[in-house]
């Protein structure tokens, strides 16, 4: 069927409800990389043996990822016109019991998460996933999603499908509103007005650079040209980061609609996905929803009868971390060496092939059709003056709630990390966060009332960035956190630019120096200096980001530098030649796990008397301290 207009495609709608919720059982499982790599796949072939022929009368599907990758593998349940009840922490052990508790009309009560009342499905795509408030017609008290800390504070817009579509179907996307913003702005609106309606929302690249999205589209409309481009920025490399990677495996069409409506906008009939190759299960899931969007004329020629035609290809990346650069993934696509070049001109003028190219971010997006369904007017109204809308977040780290979130611009650090993160896991205390991925800055604990915002950020040496955070406790030595970064911006460094190759290679160096205990005085100014030189002089993002570890952390943590320098002792007993494992004649009893356990036999003694650390063997891989079931390793 190739849809024409709103007749097909409410009726695709309808075919997409009854999908989501069938008149029968319905069980769901998460089948995104997180939940996989939890597991989710053996449950999920422990269930379909379990729901296989007629046994239990129920529908088994997967959906992507909701967010909540800590309770992963989870399984939804979904009783007909009633409920949907999430399970965390699956097993197959435990998907076979559940079953079996079905089979037999009863209720499982292992492993509750939540309850989720039946979805209200707005028009306008935008959905609340607990709409109705009246109890479940279910035995016991199961917890709300609207009251679970992890999810109360989040607005879920360039999340709101994720964890409760079947990824692969494009009729259950269209259920949610999907592809009414697309007819709406192709039937009815023109160029000038979706680019207008787009600046009015206050949208800015969620990308990294922040720049205003419309504005960035009436620069490449702007600009004659027979051949315009349109390209998606999916080539996610921080470390802790899984934002584009999780929409796009849970949600891919909300980013093809934003892409197509983008096209339309600047006068682009194609577009590329770049999408770096580590994330096979993504582009697979995009080349299926391409396909699919293809079959029903909603992504090709003639869409909606309008004359407008638009295409998508995928481009794989091989890894490169500067790719993300948007000069340096044109040069990707275009088969050559992906290194970024001097601007202007901006791709808007100048891109893909030399002709004007919009470059957005997979979040970035993910907002466009919910902005032109709802209004500027309404997007705005989220977030602060200068940060408008929400944006997500990997929050990673010592928390005990990991996931993926999505926070209106202005919610403060404490409330991201403390009430949806759960605060510091095992109750250790909070030393810092890193926001923006590697070139971010660490933020000590006296700000964390600091709004979450693109302004806040900046002004404490930090960015928004892509959407890292990672969170820090008092175990971690933030000298090694500096050298961790840098090191990885060095290795990711692509090398044409002197101040990035060779300016960020001296940090590391120092870094390496101070952490093994080799430091001078002169090193905390001299790190200090480089990198305000190497972020005034590089070409790109990159270099000049890749300070921001070393500036940030000596602002706030000057102190641990100094004892590294001066005492060579690393206060968090993190960096191995500063730390010596001794054992605490009082504590220890002979039993002899620790010389078992030691990798370079440097600890001896006999059976039931005082063990020793032999200091010269001793390699300060820690195997002893988590060994001993006394507390008799002291470290110093």
């Amino acid at each position: 069927m190739r849809v024409t207009g709103l007749e097909q495609l409410n009726r695709l709608k309808d075919q997409g409800l009854r999908q989501i919720y069938p008149d029968r059982l319905k069980i769901v499982v998460g089948m995104a990389t997180c939940g996989i790599s939890a597991g989710a796949d053996k449950v999920w072939t422990a269930l379909e043996q379990q729901v296989a022929g007629d046994a239990l009368p129920a529908v088994l599907e997967k959906t992507g990822c909701i967010g909540f990758c800590q309770r992963e593998p989870l399984v939804d349940v979904v009783y007909p016109k009633q409920v949907r009840v999430s399970y965390q922490n699956m097993t197959p052990a435990k998907a076979r019991a559940l079953v079996e508790a079905l089979k037999a009309g009863e209720f499982f009560r292992e492993n509750v998460l939540c309850r989720f009342d039946r979805e209200e499905f707005l028009l306008e795509g935008i959905s609340r996933p607990y709409a109705d408030t009246s109890p479940p017609s279910l035995p016991g008290e199961i917890e709300n999603y609207e009251n679970l800390p992890f999810f109360k504070k989040q607005i879920k817009i360039a999340l709101r499908n994720c964890g409760f579509i079947h990824p692969e179907r494009i009729e259950e996307y269209i259920a949610r509103g999907g592809y009414q913003a697309l007819h709406r702005v192709l039937k009815g609106g023109s160029p000038e007005q979706v680019i207008a309606e787009v600046k009015a929302s206050g949208l800015r690249g969620r990308g990294g650079a922040g720049f205003s999205t419309g504005l960035k589209w009436e620069y490449a409309r702007n600009n004659d040209s027979d051949i315009k481009y349109v390209i998606c920025n999916a080539d996610e490399g921080d470390p802790g980061a899984f934002m584009d990677r999780g929409i796009l495996e849970s949600d891919p069409h909300t980013v093809l609609e934003g892409m197509a409506i983008g096209g339309y906008a600047i006068g682009a009939s194609q577009g590329y996905i770049y999408c770096r190759a580590e994330y096979p299960l993504a582009i697979h899931r995009l080349k299926i929803a391409i396909e699919q969007a293809e079959g029903l004329g909603l992504l090709g020629d003639d869409i909606f009868g309008t004359g407008f035609s638009f295409r998508l290809k995928i481009r794989e990346g091989a890894g490169a971390f500067v790719c993300g650069e948007e000069t340096a993934l044109i040069a990707s696509i275009e088969g050559r060496v992906g290194e970024p070049r001097p601007r202007p001109p901006f791709p808007a003028q100048s891109g893909l092939w030399g002709k004007p190219t919009i470059i957005n971010n997979v979040k970035t997006w993910s907002h466009i059709a919910p902005i032109i369904i709802r209004g500027a007017g309404w997007y705005a109204s989220m977030g602060t003056e200068k940060s408008k809308g929400t944006t997500v977040f990997a929050l990673v780290g010592k928390v005990n709630n990991t996931g993926l979130v999505e926070i209106p611009m202005g919610i403060s650090l404490r409330d991201m990390i403390f009430e949806i993160g759960g605060g510091i896991a095992y109750d250790r205390e909070f030393k810092a966060v890193q926001t923006g991925g590697p070139s971010g800055g660490c933020i000590p604990a006296q700000y964390l009332d600091t709004p979450v915002d693109y302004d806040s950020l900046s002004a404490l040496g930090s960015i928004v960035g892509s959407g890292g955070m990672i969170v820090m406790d008092e175990g971690d030595c933030m000298v090694n956190m500096a050298k961790f970064f840098i090191d990885f911006t060095k290795d990711e460094s692509c090398g044409k630019c002197t101040p990035c190759r060779e300016g960020v290679l001296r940090l590391g160096e120092i870094l390496e120096t101070i952490t093994s205990g080799r430091g001078q005085e002169t090193d905390i100014d001299k790190l200090a200096q480089m990198s305000e030189l190497i972020k005034k002089t590089s070409l790109c993002g990159l270099g000049q980001t890749a300070p921001n570890p070393v500036l940030s952390t000596i602002k706030y943590f000057r102190q641990e530098y100094e004892s590294h320098i001066r005492e060579a002792k690393c206060p968090a007993k993190v960096c191995k030649p500063l730390i010596t494992f001794t054992v605490i004649a009082d504590k220890c009893t002979g039993c002899g796990l620790c010389r078992l356990q030691c990798p370079t036999d440097a600890i001896e003694g006999a059976k039931k008397a005082v063990h020793k650390v032999i200091q010269e063997k001793c390699i300060r891989c820690g195997t002893c301290l988590d060994a001993c079931r006394f507390a008799a390793i002291d470290v110093e």
